[in-house]
C-alpha cells in the first residue's frame, strides 16, 4: 500500500472515531477493498500502480449498510436497529441488575457468615422470564419474516430493469437482455431524472463456484450458486452515485479483488450509456497494428470484442472496455498506466487471476494498449 493510500485511510478513520460502529466497519472494509498495490518492475523500467482505487460517492465514501440508498437496504437497516434496540435494552437491564446486586449485597463489616434464606419456586419470576423472552422472539421473528418476504421478490417489480448477473472467478458479468448486450464489472442502473426511484431486478447465477453479491448501501447479500436455479435480488436506489460492493463468499485466491461497482445515474444518462454499449467496437485506422496483434494472440479465445473475430466468453467483454473506470474488477483504476502494466503481467495487479502474462515485447504492448484505448 502506498503512503498516500495509508494517509487517506488514516484521515478517514480519524473522522469516524466518534462513531464506533462506522470505525469498525471502515477497518473491516479497508482490508477487503484495499488490494496490495505495491511497486513492481516492468521490463526495463519501474512502475507503481496508482493508489486511487474506486471509491463510493453515493452519500458515503465507503461501503456501509448504515447509509442505505435503496428500499431493500433501508428495510434491512430498520430491522437491524430494532434488534440492536431490543438486545441493547435487555443488556442494560441485566447489567444494571448485576451491578445493583454487587453493590447492594456486598459483604459488610459485621455481617455474619451464615447463608441467607434461599427462595425457590417463585411463579411470578418464572412466568416473567418465560413469557417476556417468548414475546421478544415472536416479535423479532415476525418482523424478520416480513422483511425477508418483502426483500426476496421472485418476480420483477413493475417497470423494473432486468439484468442477469453471472459470477466468475474473479469478476462479474452483467447481461442486459432487454437491450441485447453484455458488459462486465460495472453495473449501470437508472434513477428518474427527477430522482424518482426505478427498480432493478437482478437474476444471479455462477459460472464456477459459489460467490455472493453484496452492495451494502443498496441491498443485502445474495449467494450466487452454480448448477442450480437463479437467485434473485432487486435494487431501488433513491440517489445517483457510485456504490461499491464485494463478493462476500470466499471463492479463491483473488477473492479480495472481486469488487462490485454499481453506477446509479439519471435515466437520460443511462439511455445514452445503453446506446453506446449497443454499438460494435470502434474501428480506428491508427490502431490497426495493435488490433492485429490482439487478434493473433490467445486474447481472442477468452475475450469478446463485437465486430471482430474475438468471441471468447471466459473473460470480460472488451467491446467498450475503456468506458469503465476500473480494471481487474476493481483491483486498480482503468487508465493508460495501469492498462500497460496489466497487459505486461496481470499478476502484478491482481495476484491469482486467470489471465497470464502474454510475453509481448514493449513495442507490442504499446500497440495493443493503443488499440484497447480506442474501445470506448
Amino acid at each position: 500500500m502506498t503512503p498516500d493510500h495509508k494517509t487517506k485511510l488514516a484521515r478517514a478513520a480519524s473522522g469516524l472515531m466518534s462513531k464506533p460502529i462506522h470505525a469498525i466497519l471502515l477497518a473491516s472494509i479497508a482490508l477487503l477493498l484495499t488490494p496490495s498495490l505495491n511497486s513492481f518492475v516492468m521490463a526495463d523500467e519501474v512502475a507503481t500502480v496508482p493508489s486511487n482505487a474506486p471509491v463510493c460517492d453515493g452519500a458515503a465514501p465507503w461501503p456501509t449498510m448504515f447509509a442505505p440508498r435503496s428500499a431493500p437496504a433501508q428495510e434491512i437497516l430498520n430491522i437491524t436497529w430494532l434488534v440492536i434496540g431490543i438486545v441493547g435494552a435487555l443488556g442494560i437491564i441485566v447489567m444494571t441488575m448485576i451491578i445493583f446486586s454487587i453493590i447492594r449485597y456486598r459483604y459488610k463489616e459485621g455481617d455474619d457468615e451464615t447463608e441467607p434464606a434461599q427462595i425457590y419456586g417463585s411463579n411470578p419470576i418464572e412466568l416473567a422470564w418465560t413469557i417476556l423472552p417468548t414475546l421478544i422472539v415472536f416479535v423479532l421473528f415476525m418482523v424478520s419474516a416480513r422483511g425477508i418476504f418483502e426483500i426476496e421478490k421472485e418476480t420483477p417489480p413493475e417497470g423494473s430493469l432486468e439484468v442477469t448477473v453471472v459470477g466468475h472467478r474473479w469478476w462479474w458479468e452483467f447481461e442486459y437482455p432487454e437491450y441485447g448486450f453484455v458488459t462486465a464489472n460495472e453495473l449501470h442502473i437508472p434513477i428518474g431524472d427527477d430522482g424518482t426511484p426505478i427498480p432493478t431486478f437482478l437474476s444471479l447465477q455462477s459460472a464456477d463456484v459459489i460467490h455472493s453479491f453484496w452492495v451494502p448501501q443498496l441491498a443485502g447479500k445474495t449467494d450466487v450458486v452454480p448448477n442450480r436455479d437463479k437467485n434473485h435480488l432487486w435494487l431501488q436506489p433513491n440517489m445517483a452515485g457510485k456504490y461499491l460492493g464485494q463478493c462476500a463468499e470466499y471463492c479463491g485466491g483473488a477473492h479480495a479483488n472481486m469488487l462490485i461497482t454499481v453506477i446509479v445515474e439519471p435515466e437520460s444518462e443511462f439511455k445514452k450509456w445503453v446506446a453506446n454499449q449497443q454499438k460494435s467496437a470502434a474501428v480506428v485506422p491508427a490502431a490497426t497494428k495493435g488490433r492485429h496483434i490482439f487478434e493473433r494472440t490467445a486474447c481472442i479465445n477468452c475475450h469478446t470484442v463485437r465486430g471482430t473475430v474475438a468471441n471468447g466468453t471466459f473473460a470480460p467483454d472488451l467491446t467498450h472496455f475503456m468506458s469503465r473506470s476500473i480494471l481487474g474488477a476493481g483491483a486498480a483504476p482503468n487508465n493508460p498506466k495501469t492498462l500497460r502494466q496489466w497487459v505486461f503481467d496481470p499478476q502484478t495487479i491482481k495476484p491469482g487471476c486467470d489471465m497470464p502474462a502474454m510475453k509481448l515485447t514493449n513495442e507490442e504492448i504499446d500497440l495493443v494498449c493503443d488499440y484497447l484505448e480506442t474501445l470506448k
